[in-house]
This record gives structure tokens, sequence and C-alpha cells, in this order.
């Protein structure tokens, strides 16, 4: 018998950067491995780059890729943002209606109105869908002040949320605080899990500092090197880590590694820029095969949190650097999902957001620690990672709960180690 369409929806996907596209192909490539037919429906260009241009029709690790044009047009202009949302909602919509065989749905935040027309399709083709819950809007907007409460825009958003929550056959949330908030929205206990997002772990895995190329590119070779690596957003503020590396600039030893892209990326630029920082270096995404090298070569990794977006978004940059054996400099707020696990074991440090004096103190004493000490803080996180946090236990969980959802039987079984629900 033919096997039934898993069909996969988001507007970004490998190769592209973006860490929603990353995980997806993860599902994606695991359930294909188990012998489904995956489709998968993205857009041509690039999200972060849109002047990357990636083929039409392509098949990695047995997932049909079909990739949408002027479906994306970056997101430095906010009219093209949404100009490139509505046509790419638009075409998913039309090739839902049409897709044969169809198993059931699965969507996720990117865009972020993307499960209304999911849920419209799957109504339609009466077929369940998966809805992985990346983020929350309008609670991102509002926290961060770009809507009010009381406005059209906050209504709307609210309205599509409950209508996905309530027709969605499964929900997965990223961690208890991010469950609380949508359990809050409707009754969904009986449909809800809590699934973290997991390391690209094959993609992953700790360098020896001294033979790093990525070190040794960028004159770190006797640098101790404090690294943010991923998305820069309002959402994970770092200005009382820039105003540290202002206080730090003349410190011979330490320096500041800024990796990625995001809107927040002109902050650190304009601090290098108006304090003449030598000690802070800003670097683009690095392609996903480099990943293990420029991980590897931070001593510390610094991961943010807004204050205001505790189980809004989740900060997945935490598993990059517990992978790689790394102790974490956590800024954010307690509690939160970092700060739970900082409680429950000892791999890093906690700061608050605005108290620079508290960050200098806390880069100062890593910087002083005892190298033995950092490398059994580090081996202490990656651990933890491999025994409750792994690819093959999340990715294997997620993927058995996808299965049961869309009732279809695994024409591969294989036998995974059992997850830890962090619920």
């Amino acid at each position: 018998m033919t096997p039934k369409t898993i069909l996969i929806i988001s507007q970004v996907f490998v190769p592209d950067p973006a860490s929603v596209g990353q995980h997806i192909a993860d599902v994606a490539y695991e359930l294909a491995k188990r012998g489904h037919r995956v489709l998968v429906y993205t857009s041509r260009r690039g999200f972060e780059n849109p002047s990357a241009i990636y083929p039409s029709r392509e098949t990695i690790n047995g997932v049909e890729i079909r990739r949408l044009p002027f479906a994306s047009f970056g997101k430095k202009n906010l009219l093209l943002r949404v100009f490139g949302t509505a046509t790419f909602m638009i075409q998913a919509f039309l090739r839902a209606l049409f897709t044969p065989n169809l198993a059931g749905i699965f969507f996720s935040t990117s865009p972020p109105m993307i499960g209304l027309v999911c849920t419209l399709a799957a109504a339609i083709r009466r077929v369940p869908t998966v809805y992985w819950a990346m983020d929350l809007n309008p609670d991102q907007l509002l926290a961060l002040g770009k809507i009010k409460s009381t406005g059209l825009s906050a209504g709307l958003l609210e309205f599509v949320n409950r209508r996905i929550l309530k027709h969605s056959s499964l929900i997965i949330a990223l961690d208890r605080f991010m469950a609380k908030r949508l359990e809050d929205r409707r009754a969904i206990r009986h449909k809800l899990v809590t699934i973290p997002p997991w390391p690209h772990e094959s993609f992953i895995e700790p360098v020896d500092p001294v033979t790093n190329p990525f070190r040794l590119r960028h004159n770190l070779t006797d640098k101790f090197v404090f690294m943010y690596s991923g998305n820069h957003s309002p959402s994970n503020p770092l200005k009382t880590i820039l105003d540290a590396a202002v206080r730090l600039k003349e410190h011979p030893h330490i320096r500041f590694l800024f990796v990625g892209g995001g809107t927040g990326k002109k902050e650190v630029e304009q601090y290098i820029k108006q304090h003449n920082l030598t000690n802070v270096i800003s670097l683009p995404y690095q392609p996903l095969s480099d990943l293990r090298f420029s991980l590897s070569a931070a001593d510390v990794h610094i991961v943010s949190l807004g204050s205001d977006m505790v189980g809004i978004i989740h900060p997945c940059k935490v598993y990059g650097a517990m992978a790689v054996a790394r102790p974490i400099l956590f800024l954010g707020p307690k509690p939160s999902h970092i700060s739970d696990l900082l409680d429950r074991h000892n791999f890093g440090l906690h700061i608050s957001h605005g108290d620079t004096d508290c960050a200098e103190k806390a880069i100062r004493t890593f910087f002083t620690t005892d190298r033995a000490q950092l490398n059994e803080m580090g081996q202490l996180a990656q651990q933890l990672l491999r025994s409750h946090l792994s690819q093959d236990q999340l990715c294997g969980q997620f993927c058995d709960e996808v299965e049961s959802v869309f009732a279809i039987a695994n024409p591969k079984p294989e036998s995974t180690a059992p997850a830890l629900n962090l619920r």
C-alpha cells in the first residue's frame, strides 16, 4: 500500500539557519527514516537572508521538499515581510487542499499565523493536525510593547490561537511555563505534551580548543571566550553583557563573540563602534556544518531570556552549549526553564538583566576559575543532556506522538531510549 503523506508546512526549513526550520527538519528526517512519506512546503528564499535561493524541488534524507516562490522577502522591511507571509500562507493552503492520501498536517509558528490555514485545510480534508508551539503570540508582541492588549491585532491573534488550540489533535509545548500559558487559554491538558527542543547532535560535538580552526581563524588562541550564538532579538536582550564588555574592554585576555543574526544584531554593532570595543567580535550565522567548531570555540556560553518572556519563547541555545560541554552564563529571570536546570545541576551562573555589576563579577569569576572546575561543569551539562535531553530521546518521543495522532503505524520500528517528559 502507498504510505499516507505527512504534510509539514513551515516558512523556514534547512538549509535556512533559523532554529525552527532546523528542528522541524530533525522531525521530518526521523519520520522519513521510519518509512513514512514526508512532504514539506516551505519558502524558496532564506528568511534571514532573502538573497539566498534554494532549489525549488529536492529530496533530503528521504524528505520531499517543495519550496514556494514569492514566499519570503526577509524580515528587514515590515511590509515585505507581511506580503511574503501572506503569499506563503495562500500557496500552502491551496497545496494542503490537494495533497493526495493525506495522513495529517504538522505545523509550528513560522509564520505565526500559519496555524490558521493549516487548521482550516485540515477541517476541509478531515485529517488531524499537530501544533508545535515554538513561541507564543500575541504574548511576545504584548511583552515587547509592540501592540496593546486592547488593540485589534491582539484580539485577532488571541482568537486565532484559541481556534488552533481547540482544533489541534496534539499540541507540543517546549517547557512547563509555556504549557501553563497554553492551558490557561483552553482546557487542552488531554492533548498537551511537553517536550523540550534538542541540540542538533549530528552537527555538534566538542572540538579541542588547541586545534579548533574557528579559534585559530579569529585569533582566539590565548583568549577566554564568552559567546552568544543564535538569534539576536529584543526577546533575548544582551545590553547587560554589552555594558560589562565595555567595562572589560582593556582586559587583555577576555573576548566576547556574538554569532548569528536578527534585529538585535544592530545593537551589538553599535556598541562596538560607539565604544571602540576591540574585545567584541560580531559574526553572522555559521553554516550548520561548522557549528561544532563555532560552539566549541567558547569557554563559556551566554544564554539570554527577556524578563517578560518566560513561557513565551524557549531559550534553546542552552542545548548547543551543553552538547559541546561548556558552562552557562544565564542572563534572565527566575524562575524559568534555564534557572530550573541551573538550580538542579550546577553547570553555570545566573545574573539578572540590568545588573551590570553582577555580570562583570560573574565574567571575572569564570575567568579566574580553575580550568579543571570549568571542564567539570561542562561535563555535567553534557551528561545531563545525554541522559535526559538528547536528540535521539526527545525527537524519538516527538515522532512517537505524531505517529499516534496521525494513526499511522511505524513501518520501520526502532528501539529508542525512554525520554524524559519535562512537564
